[in-house]
């Protein structure tokens, strides 16, 4: 699938930085019945993109395998928003720096995607940022293995999304019983690589903005 974009046409299928997206995540039907009683908690994730010659790419990370939650998985930089923070936006730069070394001044928010809820009782603001493309990872070994890039084409190429039953996907019941689908995108070059979960999710969402948009130009 090529879609043109550009700065202009980003910002215009983003949320704007001033303005946040409100309500409680556009997956919240979804999970009805599983998150928990207790409001969502708040988090924020750095949805960085580079121009290379070759087009843009999604800068991502891959977890160490000795994390506690979400080991060996593929992420985006970022975590709760803290009492410090300011706002989601001090968070995803916040956690950027602490998880794979990218300051402040490398990094250019653009806009929101809508928020996105997860069954462990977050609600994700996701962030995206233009990232400076002289930026050199320097992953806390505690937190990240790995910062690769995958090319943004790859994720507007419908062919390359998957939708898979969760019980089936991690071989196990979920928590409440009711069948519910997850999303993975599926990398034919590296068949080990798994992007799935929220992370595919707010991956699922940037493309669908984007080709909606592309589609009424």
């Amino acid at each position: 699938m090529s879609v043109r974009l550009d700065l202009m046409h980003l910002r215009a299928v983003l949320h704007p930085v001033d303005a946040p997206p409100a309500g409680p995540g556009w997956n919240h039907s979804e999970l009805e019945g599983l998150l928990p009683d207790a409001p969502l908690r708040e988090a924020a994730v750095l949805v960085g993109l580079v121009t290379r010659d070759e087009g843009w790419q999604v800068l991502l990370t891959r977890r160490t395998d000795a994390l506690r939650h979400h080991a060996g998985q593929v992420s985006f930089p970022g975590g709760r928003i803290e009492p410090d923070d300011a706002d989601a936006i001090a968070a995803a730069l916040r956690e950027s720096r602490e998880e794979i070394g990218l300051l402040a001044a490398q990094a250019s928010p653009v806009g929101f995607l809508d928020p996105l809820c997860t069954i462990t009782g977050f609600r994700v603001s996701p962030l995206v940022a233009l990232v400076d493309p002289e930026f050199v990872p320097r992953p806390d070994p505690g937190e990240v293995a790995e910062v690769f890039e995958v090319p943004l084409e790859y994720v507007l190429d419908p062919g390359n999304l998957n939708t898979l039953d969760v019980a089936t996907f991690l071989g196990r019941p979920i928590p409440g019983g009711r069948p519910r689908q997850v999303f993975e995108f599926v990398d034919r070059g590296n068949p080990g690589q798994r992007i799935w979960g929220a992370t595919a999710s707010i991956l699922y969402n940037l493309r669908e903005r984007i080709s909606a948009a592309g589609s009424n130009n």
